[in-house]
């Protein structure tokens, strides 16, 4: 609207409801003005010194109002308007700015203030009108949720992403000079641990305590931030090899050396680093995030509480690259059902040897027909989370073989994650709803790694799985040493001796002592008891002697993917 076609300031009209629009911008603490900016004169509304919470003698002209802001404060109307780059091509030009002004209580509001200014014939500003309101808390609110992404909450360092940003931000530097910088990764040991032990408040504490001695000890110009619960980067400009070395062993001794202070006590804590110098051994920020981290797991695989720096091995990028392709493989298997089972007799150990049940064994087939080492596979699948969808398909095909054949007994091995897994376990209630009898001829067999890792857990398991019928066994026993009391309290059905030490039996005497302890304990908890990997004759007859009741092994019978429950003629026993 042009400058001569305004109403004036005071002219208030009522809205449709009857209410003036003036009570209407007071009761949303909103104040209009009129500037007339040749003649510097500011035109408010009725409401504006209660709205601004400033003297009526303030508002007069734009020069005295601006003084009105802090000297902190952004731009103001001045330069949004006299200074705008833009032209008014006959409908005015649009502003909005937000700035800061001093109340005469003396503090500070900010303010929005957004209008549309016009020109005069030579294209000057020379006339605006706009509106204005507090919008202090509106700001500080947006403030916070700003610094919150720039600086972690809990301790004050940089953000992930805000310290990322800075990271990659060096790592061009370093790579267009031709220089050299270096980033650390450094982990609070034993974290969990603190959480079970004293509660998570403790725990932040911590978190918070470390961040700050870490930071103590970094050089001028090297930046510290959160990359995770327990972890933190630090950003090491201008760095070589030797300088991080140096640098690491003065964040470690800063927080070995004293014990944390918290509100349950002192804390002993320690760090374990990993560190990378880029661009010599990584050019991109994901490289160097993934290769410090590699470095940081290697030295916590094998001592915590020291520092490793990344160095490149040719024997690494390899088992990585195979890797890799060994998960496109097992993925691929899964999707195209390339996914079978090999059987394997366990007999008794008697004279007659008869077949008691057969262990279903994992096959994975490459799309070419070839197997995939099994060996090979299953720990990977346990390190990349895909295990719980192999045991998923082997109880599959497990069952399907149960059903099939109504005198045959089968066991089944499943990892750890899988004893956690409540859809394996549902999946396998729905087999003994849809399926009676099926089930009850299944052995489940647990690792005892993994049996004494989590020993409530794994108990849980067992008496869930024998709730439906099925007998349970622990795989590899002798392995973990599973101490006489969790063995008892783990409530298990059988024990399979670790074949370790069946295959030397002969050859160690050691071997077998343990052997034939590990077959008096099993007898004293009245365990039935199968000894793996039985290499001959000889071996089977001592074992049947010392009260063996079942053996498995090439000897005995080697694993095929035939089912010999449909080919043989002797029928299995009916009782594991």
């Amino acid at each position: 609207m042009p400058a001569q076609d305004m109403p004036p300031s005071d002219s208030v009209a009522p809205d449709a409801s009857g209410t003036p629009a003036q009570d209407i911008l007071s009761s949303v603490g909103t104040a209009t003005y009129e500037w007339a900016i040749p003649a510097d004169r500011l035109t408010w509304s009725d409401n504006a010194a209660s709205v601004l919470g400033v003297e009526a003698r303030q508002l007069d002209s734009g020069r005295a109002y601006a003084q009105l802001m802090t000297p902190d404060s952004p731009a103001g109307r001045y330069e949004a308007v006299v200074n705008s780059p833009h032209v008014d091509r006959g409908e005015g030009v649009a502003y909005a700015i937000e700035y800061a002004i001093r109340t005469a209580s003396g503090d500070v509001h900010w303010v929005e203030d957004s209008g549309r200014w016009f020109a005069s014939s030579d294209g000057r500003p020379l006339h605006a009108h706009g509106a204005v309101r507090i919008i202090t808390e509106s700001y500080e609110t947006r403030r916070r949720l700003i610094e919150a992404s720039e600086f972690d909450p809990l301790t004050g360092q940089l953000s992930r992403h805000r310290f990322c940003e800075v990271l990659e931000d060096a790592l061009q530097d370093a790579v267009k000079v031709r220089g050299s910088m270096g980033l650390i990764i450094a982990a609070i040991d034993s974290l969990a641990h603190i959480n079970e032990a004293y509660g998570f408040d403790v725990a932040d504490e911590i978190i918070a305590a470390v961040g700050k001695r870490i930071r103590s000890r970094l050089r001028g110009g090297d930046l510290l931030g959160r990359l995770s619960g327990n972890k933190f980067g630090i950003l090491m400009r201008t760095c070589q090899p030797e300088e991080m070395e140096t640098a690491a062993e003065r964040i470690l001794n800063a927080v070995r050396d004293d014990v944390f202070l918290t509100r349950a006590g002192p804390v002993a804590i320690t760090v374990t680093l990993g560190g990378i110098v880029a661009p010599r051994h990584a050019e991109t920020l994901a490289a160097m995030m993934g290769r410090a981290q590699e470095a940081l797991d290697g030295i916590k695989a094998r001592r915590r509480g020291a520092f490793q720096i990344y160095a490149p091995s040719l024997e690494r990028e390899r088992a990585r690259r195979e890797n890799l392709r060994i998960t496109d493989e097992i993925v691929s298997a899964l999707n195209d059902r390339r996914i079978s089972l090999a059987f394997q007799p366990i007999v008794t150990a008697g004279p007659d040897r008869r077949t008691a049940y057969y262990e279903c064994l994992l096959r994975i087939r490459r799309s070419d027909g070839s197997l995939l080492p099994a060996s090979a596979v299953v720990p990977l699948a346990e390190k990349l989370g895909l295990v719980r969808l192999v045991d998923a398909r082997v109880l599959e095909l497990t069952m399907a073989e149960l059903v099939a054949a109504p005198d045959l007994r089968l066991s089944v091995n499943v990892s750890p994650a899988t004893t956690m897994d409540l859809t394996w376990l549902r999946t396998l209630e729905a087999y003994q709803r849809t399926h009676p009898g099926a089930v009850e001829r299944l052995m489940v067999e647990i690792t005892e790694t993994s049996a004494i890792a989590d020993v409530e857990d794994t108990r849980r398991f067992v008496a869930r799985v024998q709730s439906l019928g099925c007998r349970v066994a622990i795989d590899d026993f002798g392995a973990g040493h599973t101490s006489f009391r969790n063995l008892r309290k783990l409530g298990i059905d059988c024990v399979k001796i670790d074949g370790a030490f069946v295959a030397t039996f002969q050859s160690s005497a050691d071997d077998r002592h343990f052997v034939q302890t590990l077959l008096d304990l099993a007898r004293h908890m009245e365990l039935t008891t199968i000894a793996e990997w039985v290499p001959s004759e000889a071996v089977a007859q001592v074992l049947a002697d010392l009260g063996c009741h079942y053996l498995q092994g090439d000897h005995t019978g080697p694993a095929s993917e035939e089912r010999p429950w449909v080919t043989a003629a002797p029928a299995l026993a009916k009782s594991a």
